[in-house]
């Protein structure tokens, strides 16, 4: 398909498109249009370096096509009492705001520009603000620039975000002379609605079955938190950030790929073998994610696609962490191969996440993240974009986590381990964070040094 042929809103839209299954879950913390996941922090935020010459009328327009190519991002999720549901609306230009960086001195720009992208996590944009994509770009000079792209974490997941910067910029590229192709791609209302069908169709029995018999008497792990939810503190979300050596890194894939593991499973390990040296249980059952696009036919649609996933990891008996590797991966691979939208696990597991609405205990989400798309050196006519991946600074506040807290991990290219816990202030405070953070690393270095050697039971 060429970029011109970008599809359109079709006419006709039903006016009650029912809500995805994701959808649906994170209506079990709806909080209304203020707070929670349909509140103005809930907002996903990535950034790009540019080199070359940008023009600001061009990015508007593919910033246009953009829109009228993804429904999701101009969606509304109606919330109503015994209705809930999506609207598709028709096409509207998304904002695009020029920030002035020329004063900036070269040596002093990844900062700026890291900056930037912490100011914009702080701020707010409700889910009723259409499109639910804006844009901001910062310009240190003639060919030197940071683009980052805001849209609400109902409408993007972050395998959407690689989406919209692939299609802004084959957009952006045909806009200045350099046609290309983009593949055709299907509307998140499809999903949804095969979503639906597949249900009622109980195509699932065996997977359901799976998690039946999978996580029988199991509980949701949930850590103690620094406050009781009775204490009704105010909440925002915090982001604490750090990094892990390449050295260590090459550890962890030195493992994986001895064990025929992944770098996720490896960590997973790690992480468990934290929790069960922090609560003294073997029975861990951590909450991961999946990008919910089994289906290879919606890979190219932009919608929030995620699947919160229980893992369950028995340590009981482990005597070694490459044996524990060892468990992980058959659990992963189980678990992937049975995939199916959360409601349906609990509706299985009915008592699973009871630990997770304890007054003095939050679940910690874990995930780690690796981009199916190609997004470093890549071309939009003559200009050049990266993403901007390494980040180190930690931030007060910035983009909502629903309830508790969330770990996320991403190998950049240089090698590292950049690490990111964002936790609800409510619940936590960053000491906490900062002080799992390191003894993740602790407990990761000497897992990958000596994968072999006697598990140690601190606790």
């Amino acid at each position: 398909m060429t970029i011109s042929e970008a599809p359109h809103a079709p006419d006709g839209l039903a006016d009650r498109i029912p809500l995805s299954f994701n959808q649906e879950f994170l209506c079990n913390f709806d909080k209304g249009d203020e707070e929670g996941p349909f509140g103005p922090k809930y907002n996903i935020v990535c950034g790009w370096r540019l080199d070359g010459p940008v023009d600001e009328a061009t990015l508007q327009d593919a910033l246009d096509d953009v829109v009228a190519r993804h429904e999701a991002l101009r969606t509304l999720i109606v919330r109503e009492e015994g209705a809930r549901y999506q609207k598709v609306l028709p096409p509207s230009p998304p904002v695009l705001l020029v920030h002035d960086f020329t004063g900036v001195d070269r040596e002093e720009r990844e900062l700026r520009a890291e900056q930037l992208l912490i100011e914009i996590e702080s701020g707010a944009y409700g889910i009723h603000d259409l499109p639910l994509l804006r844009a901001v770009l910062g310009r240190f000079d003639d060919r030197d620039a940071v683009l980052v792209l805001i849209a609400h974490h109902t409408a993007a997941d972050e395998w959407s975000m690689r989406l919209i910067m692939r299609d802004l910029a084959g957009f952006y590229a045909a806009r200045t002379g350099h046609p290309g192709n983009l593949p055709r791609t299907r509307q998140y209302q499809e999903y949804a609605r095969w979503e639906q069908e597949s249900a009622a169709e109980g195509g699932a029995a065996a997977q359901r079955a799976y998690w039946r018999e999978k996580l029988a008497g199991a509980r949701i792990l949930a850590t103690p938190t620094d406050h009781p939810r009775s204490a009704d503190l105010p909440k925002t979300t915090s982001w604490h950030r750090f990094w892990i050596p390449a050295e260590l890194t090459s550890g962890v894939t030195g493992v994986a790929k001895q064990m025929r593991a992944s770098p996720f499973m490896v960590l997973l390990t790690v992480y468990a073998t934290l929790l069960r040296e922090i609560t003294g249980i073997d029975d861990i059952v951590v909450p991961t994610f999946t990008s919910g696009r089994a289906q290879a036919r919606f890979q190219d649609t932009v919608g929030s696609f995620f699947n919160f996933v229980p893992l369950r990891i028995d340590l009981a008996g482990c005597a070694t962490f490459r044996e524990a590797v060892g468990r992980t991966r058959a659990t992963c691979i189980e678990a992937y191969t049975h995939d199916i939208p959360f409601a349906q696990v609990l509706q299985e597991a009915p008592e699973l996440m009871l630990p997770s609405i304890a007054d003095d205990r939050a679940v910690c989400a874990f995930q780690v993240f690796r981009s199916p798309l190609a997004t470093d050196g890549e071309k939009a006519g003559d200009v050049t974009y990266s993403e901007i991946r390494r980040r180190l600074l930690s931030q007060p506040v910035g983009g909502d986590i629903p309830d508790g807290a969330m770990w996320h991990l991403e190998i950049d290219s240089s090698g590292d381990i950049v690490g990111t816990l964002g936790f609800n202030t409510n619940l936590f405070e960053e000491a906490t964070m900062h002080r799992m953070a390191s003894e993740f690393q602790r407990v990761l270095e000497r897992a990958v040094t000596a994968p072999d050697a006697p598990f140690d039971r601190k606790q």
